[in-house]
């Protein structure tokens, strides 16, 4: 009987729930990413519910979800949520009844597959709810996503492990307000024009500006001041944009690298997504020694900050470096939820690796549940010994 049931076990679908959307200027990006990784998905193995997070926040179920979300179409969805009780480990529907809301449990979970970029969703705020639900989810936990998330923390931590970065500054919205002109006096005290603006804690691209003058700094930091109350201001580099995958939990391995060659100036929100004429270069063009110091960072830098599961390391390698000293190598960001999209550099790396689309879903999963029994060690409790 006990190996009937074991074998029952075994063979049962794991029930999976994927988490797209969110409140985030990465929105639109993540149903991107969504419609990929539903698609490869193996219905064999798994028994996906889809969850859906609008611009405003709201938690969404329904059929047709991800269509209807693309299309912003509301109306035949119905409420949802999941809660921080590990004894309700499940997603729950909410209605309206009369004054009153009553909640009714959809299906439980064994692991959720967040699918979600920028704020809300890879900076460890979804995390730590599903933490307090003592769900597996795949990816880094609350700290790798935290300091996965905002670039200047993130470099500081870098620069403690002698990891190379680009000099930056660090200001906030408020001091953007109170006097901006203070602001950008700090910045052309950084380095010569060009100057990189980015909003501390957001990706894809989303709120970035290359400045060429004090205007375009000035327009560069309302901008970013818009998606975030920390903005990064960072010297501007004439560099190639190398990535590399990493995967794993405390033994991570590194992809081969890749390069991007954009098709804008820089690689933008619109070169990365909406004109589709940027290049990807696999393997990067780069000797066999910056390869493999590049895949060396990568792995260092996701230790460093505890990440799990996945990321994506991405490098600039200035254009006059010299291979043979390896100077001029950066590493500029972490991404803990990479993109998804059938055009985004973190699954054809692996693909390139030798780890087909479908088998890194597999994989992330399987991390994430190992993450899960790993955790589930962890007493609990203090009990003084007598």
């Amino acid at each position: 009987m006990v190996m009937r049931n074991e074998l029952q076990h075994r063979e049962a679908k794991i029930r999976l729930g994927v988490i797209f959307g969110g409140r985030s200027g990465e929105h639109e990006v993540s149903l991107m990413s969504a419609r990929s990784v539903l698609s490869a998905i193996d219905p064999v193995k798994y028994s996906v519910t889809q969850i859906a997070i609008t611009h405003d926040g709201a938690w969404l179920v329904g059929d047709n979800l991800l269509e209807a979300m693309i299309q912003a179409d509301y109306g035949a969805l119905q409420s949802a949520a999941l809660l921080p009780d590990p004894t309700r480990k499940g997603l729950f529907s909410i209605t309206q009844a009369g004054e009153s809301q009553a909640m009714e449990l959809l299906t439980e979970l064994d692991v959720v597959f967040p699918v979600l970029h920028g704020t809300y969703g890879e900076d460890g705020a979804l995390q730590g709810l599903l933490e307090m639900m003592d769900v597996a989810y795949v990816g880094a936990g609350v700290l790798g996503s935290a300091l996965g998330m905002d670039k200047g923390v993130f470099k500081d931590v870098m620069c403690a492990n002698q990891i190379p970065v680009v000099e930056s500054i660090i200001v906030l919205r408020r001091e953007i307000q109170e006097d901006i002109s203070a602001v950008v006096q700090r910045a052309m005290g950084l380095a010569a024009f060009p100057l990189f603006v980015k909003p501390a804690n957001l990706g894809s691209s989303v709120g970035i500006t290359k400045c060429m003058s004090p205007s375009d700094l000035v327009e560069g930091l309302l901008d970013a001041a818009r998606f975030d109350r920390r903005v990064l201001i960072e010297r501007g580099v004439n560099a190639r944009e190398i990535e590399v995958s990493v995967l794993g939990n405390d033994q991570p391995q590194a992809s081969i690298p890749g390069e991007i060659i954009p098709s804008r100036e820089f690689y933008s929100y619109e070169a990365k997504y909406i004109d589709e004429a940027s290049r990807l270069i696999i393997p990067a063009p780069l000797s066999q020694a910056v390869s493999e110091r590049l895949q060396e960072l990568a792995v260092r830098a996701y230790r460093a900050v505890d990440c799990s599961g996945m990321a994506r390391v991405d490098f600039l390698l200035e254009k006059s470096a010299s291979e043979a000293t390896r100077s001029g190598l950066y590493l500029n960001e972490i991404n803990t939820i990479p993109g998804f999209t059938k055009i985004s550099m973190y699954p054809k790396l692996w693909e390139a690796s030798g780890m087909a689309y479908p088998a890194l879903i597999d994989r992330l999963i399987e991390l994430a549940l190992e993450r899960k029994a790993e955790r589930d060690h962890t007493e609990r409790r203090f009990r003084r010994q007598s």
